[in-house]
């Protein structure tokens, strides 16, 4: 087999890299069927996803079987400044990779988020569920998804949330890093999601990408919890005594006015992947536990 990850100095690169290397993933092993697969790992210093021409040729050159795209514009804010370059990331990049994808005959993995719903509904969504997105990355990221759908005949889009991982910057880091040096902080507490474990995510891509079962799903660790209950497990599992305010998205806002909007409910169900893989996630609580035991060995 052989295997392109874009975006591979990200989160969820470096954790398939580590599940592909290591064949074991923190759920579990890995599928044999990876055994001595040859996989390319690129960032934007190698393949850059908005270029066109560059992605065909790579693609024509490597006579890829699988493509997982973990490239992106993954800075809510940022696209929300700049919406013209997370577009081009987010949905022409993707495209790109689709274009190519079909062209070779390849799978596509394409990874996507739950900021594609409004959040103006409680419960969890479905793949199914109407989207509408209210921010530049939600846009951006949606229209990734369409291009995607539409140019290739072998694609999966994973839908995942809040994600984490060993390497690279995250909630989790930065809310060990605020408690450590301070005796409080206030964190949001009217937006609910699921935080999800960048190893986990990486488990059940390779696992769908051996199928067949094109389509939507939604990946993220089971659960959901506000941004303040996050932080209170980060702080409790981490040791530390600083204290979690609750606020709310108003006053957030009020206090950062060129912030995005974010949703207010955006917890995914795992649907999809209950009717044909098996939904293997865990409970967010679980999954957070071992990252924050491994983290002092792991963190890059």
């Amino acid at each position: 087999m052989k295997i392109l990850v874009t975006g591979a100095h990200g989160q969820l690169g470096c954790e398939l890299r580590r599940c592909m290397e290591t064949m074991q993933a923190e759920i579990g092993p890995i599928p044999a069927e990876y055994e001595g697969a040859e996989v390319d790992y690129v960032d934007r210093d190698v393949l850059d996803v908005a270029d066109r021409e560059a992605v065909l040729d790579f693609m024509d050159d490597g006579a890829f079987d699988v493509v997982v795209n973990c490239a992106a514009f993954t800075n809510v804010d940022g696209c929300e400044a700049d919406e013209d370059a997370a577009y081009a990331v987010n949905a022409t990049g993707a495209e790109n990779l689709a274009l190519a994808a079909e062209q070779v005959g390849a799978k596509l993995v394409h990874v996507s988020t739950d900021y594609v719903f409004p959040g103006s509904e409680p419960g969890e969504r479905v793949e199914t569920d109407g989207v509408a997105p209210i921010s530049a990355y939600g846009r951006t990221k949606l229209a990734g998804e369409t291009a995607v759908a539409d140019a290739c005949s072998r694609a999966f889009i994973v839908r995942t949330a809040w994600l984490y991982g060993y390497v690279g910057k995250n909630f989790v880091k930065t809310m060990r890093r605020l408690g450590a040096s301070h005796d409080s902080i206030t964190v949001v507490d009217d937006q609910l999601g699921n935080p999800t474990s960048a190893n986990d995510l990486a488990y059940e891509i390779l696992k769908l990408a051996l199928t067949e079962n094109y389509g939507v799903y939604h990946c993220t660790n089971n659960g959901t919890c506000s941004w303040a209950d996050f932080a209170k497990a980060i702080m409790v599992g981490s040791g530390f005594d600083c204290e979690v305010v609750p606020v709310t998205s108003a006053q957030y806002k009020a206090a950062n006015p060129q912030s995005a909007d974010r949703p207010a409910f955006s917890s995914l169900r795992n649907a999809h992947l209950e009717d044909t893989i098996g939904d293997e996630m865990r409970p967010w609580r679980d999954a957070l536990a071992e990252y924050l035991e491994r983290l002092p060995e792991l963190e890059g």
